[in-house]
């Protein structure tokens, strides 16, 4: 027979585990009686859980929604899983600083069990981060506000400068946070230009509620109106693209980060994709490894015919050369150079 506290972090668990039990279930996982059950349930609410009933047959317990739980009890799996994210967290910078995270994730190597702290501390030897200069770093505390105005559906003022520089002040309604994998946007509805925008998190001043409680009606699919904006952002030169594919295949091609999608019948799309010029265009679009057809510009379609032929003819001479080199009958016709594995793997014995 277990002892009482480890029935008792066990009921937790299961508690904790799903948003309502009946006693019978309780006692059938637990493989004790029903009577034991409500004892327990006694016991917990007198170490401060709060373990609602329902009355009736079909009742059951549950711990109150948005209860204050402690100890939070997890299993193997689960506070592994905790401390690798709170690792990343700590890691990246993506919540603006580290310090909460980092905080965080030694309190709970401190209380994790051997086994687990040497699954950790071996993820930690074979990770390796690397940082991005780059990347943009967002201010401690805004992804915070900008998350709970966006929880209140309250107007707010928002302090932004755009990617000039310029500093303004708008009056928007927040929606909800998207992160791209490299940053975070804010997607509110402009008030004064009735429109729907986003806003890098990274170059939020500050966001103040006005107090005016607002309902959004017909609010876009955020991450949609995230990619569509990255991909309309302002480049010198646009190629418009025709792939044999349908939108669900070119989407995942060209990503909606990258290129701007529209059907085009049942097989095909048409994307438009922005980049620097039409070379760097023409090397991405050859990238693809796959046909489509140049809509526009004619110099983009001449840039990537140039880099075609110059491909074309760097193989045809290379295939030249190989017919007129001499070799010894017997001797291999494979090239002499490694492959590319072997040459990642480094020399052999």
């Amino acid at each position: 027979m277990i002892s009482t506290s480890a029935r008792l972090l066990r009921l937790v668990s299961l508690l904790t585990a799903r948003p309502s039990w009946t006693c019978g279930e309780l006692a059938e996982r637990m493989a004790v009686t029903a009577r034991t059950v409500r004892r327990d349930i006694a016991r917990l609410r007198e170490l401060g859980y709060q373990v609602e009933s329902e009355p009736g047959p079909w009742g059951g317990y549950r711990l109150r929604p948005g209860a204050r739980v402690p100890p939070l009890v997890l299993d193997d799996e689960e506070a592994l899983a905790v401390a690798v994210g709170l690792r990343e967290a700590a890691l990246s910078g993506v919540l603006g600083g580290d310090q909460a995270a980092l905080s965080a994730l030694l309190k709970l190597r401190q209380v994790l069990p051997g086994r687990i702290a040497d699954r950790l501390g071996a993820m930690d030897t074979a990770f390796v981060h690397t940082t991005r200069p780059d990347a943009p770093q967002v201010a401690p505390g805004t992804l915070r506000e900008l998350a709970v105005a966006c929880l209140r559906a309250e107007r707010s003022r928002l302090s932004y400068r755009d990617r000039e520089g310029r500093a303004t002040v708008r009056e928007v309604d927040p929606y909800r946070l998207v992160h791209t994998g490299r940053r975070w946007y804010f997607v509110a509805r402009d008030v004064a230009r009735d429109a729907w925008r986003t806003f890098r998190a990274d170059r939020v001043e500050r966001i103040r509620p006005t107090g005016h409680p607002v309902e959004l009606v017909d609010p876009p699919d955020p991450a949609l109106l995230v990619s569509r904006s990255i991909a309309a952002g302002a480049y010198p030169v646009y190629v418009t693209v025709r792939l044999p594919l349908p939108l669900e295949q070119a989407l995942r091609l060209i990503p909606p980060t990258v290129g701007a999608h529209r059907a085009e019948g049942a097989g095909a799309t048409v994307v438009d994709v922005g980049g620097p010029d039409a070379d760097g265009l023409a090397r991405y679009l050859l990238g693809l490894a796959t046909p489509l057809r140049v809509l526009a510009p004619d110099d983009v379609r001449e840039a990537l015919l140039r880099r075609t032929r110059e491909l074309y003819e760097e193989n045809e001479d290379r295939e030249l050369y190989e017919e007129s080199e001499p070799y010894e009958e017997g001797e291999s016709r494979e090239p002499y150079e490694e492959s590319r594995e072997d040459r990642a793997d480094g020399p052999g014995p």
